[in-house]
């Protein structure tokens, strides 16, 4: 590269670190690998980069469903706990049997959909603040697998249900095994990125941004948010079967997953209070989130400065939207609203 080139590209990398969203963040995972890289060669090596990935997934998974809520202008506190729950449950009810797997993965999706209801519901229609909502759905999950199980999981996951979280899909040359867990969160995300471009992604963000105007243009604010509640429930169920499959059965599963999936969010450059922000800046934040971890793991830092980082990743986070908001013209408050009219509608 030329002498030209070298401040071309310094200049271009610094711009996209301040620019914001995917440039941003994709901008600091380039940073992060490179370090990594740096200190562990190996890393670099297409099956490291593939396990990286396999790793990666879940959070993706979760980021994707975190977004869909975040930009809606609500927060989803419940996410960790469901992926604990619908975990245990799967192995209490398959313990091992490869017949129950089936019903149970109908079940576990079902139950993650029904969860993600309530809490649109108890948000939009009880009109109780998101936070809340969720937080008290959390402990429900939280005391109910633990009254359930005793305090220790018990029961086995089959190995059709780990096939998705520790399976490869096809073998390539150079490459090797390309995880099925690479694969699901890649159609999740590319699911997700055309539910935006549709219209129904396009109210979504209109709600996060202005309930009042977007109830005034003929959206069911209610309804939307209570379906991004519901896409959450689902796309932490799929998260949690990739991590059963990945991490197996424990008592700490799920544990601190909703802060994990919230920071990858916001990292990302998604608005917390809605309005802002693209799938594929979310998916990027995870992606830096799991390279930030595996950074630590290289340098040997302890794993208690994991949540001390993704602590300060939220606060900064608030602090910036908070600032975004500031600066922006005044405007009439919000109303999550529970199922009612639109405004022509009431005239």
């Amino acid at each position: 590269m030329t002498a030209t080139g070298v401040p071309g590209t310094l200049r271009r990398t610094g711009a996209a670190l301040a620019g914001g969203g995917s440039g941003t963040v994709y901008a600091l995972l380039a940073l992060v690998f490179a370090v990594v890289f740096a200190i562990n060669p190996s890393f670099a090596q297409p099956p490291s980069l593939l396990a990286f990935a396999q790793q990666a997934a879940p959070l993706v998974v979760l980021a994707v469903g975190q977004y869909l809520v975040i930009v809606a202008g609500e927060l989803d506190l419940s996410v960790g706990s469901l992926v604990g729950a619908q975990v245990v449950i799967a192995a209490r009810l398959i313990d091992g049997q490869e017949s129950a797997t089936l019903p149970v993965l109908l079940l576990m999706v079902a139950f993650g959909a029904a969860v993600g209801l309530v809490n649109g519901l108890v948000t939009t229609v009880l009109k109780v603040p998101s936070i809340i909502a969720t937080l008290g759905m959390m402990l429900v999950l939280y005391g109910a697998v633990r009254l359930w199980t005793g305090g220790a999981p018990t029961g086995a996951l089959s190995e059709a249900f780990r096939t998705a979280g520790r399976g490869d899909a096809v073998e390539l040359p150079l490459l090797g095994g390309v995880p099925w867990a690479l694969l699901i969160a890649a159609a999740a995300g590319a699911a997700a990125v055309a539910l935006m471009r549709a219209p129904q992604g396009r109210t979504l963000v209109a709600v996060g941004d202005n309930a009042t105007a977007a109830a005034f243009s003929g959206a069911r604010v209610w309804r939307v948010r209570t379906l991004a509640f519901v896409g959450s429930g689902v796309l932490a169920t799929l998260a949690a079967i990739l991590i059963g499959g990945f991490a197996g059965v424990t008592a700490q599963v799920g544990e601190g997953l909703e802060f994990s999936a919230i920071t990858a969010v916001v990292l990302g450059g998604v608005v917390l209070g809605g309005g802002r922000g693209t799938v594929v800046a979310a998916i990027g934040g995870a992606l830096a989130v799991e390279a930030l971890f595996t950074l630590f793991n290289q340098l040997y830092l302890p794993s208690t400065i994991q949540p001390a980082v993704q602590g300060l990743i939220i606060i900064a986070a608030v602090a910036y939207a908070s600032r975004e908001r500031s600066r922006r013209s005044p405007r009439a408050p919000a109303d999550a609203g529970g199922p009612e009219k639109s405004p022509r509608e009431e005239v």
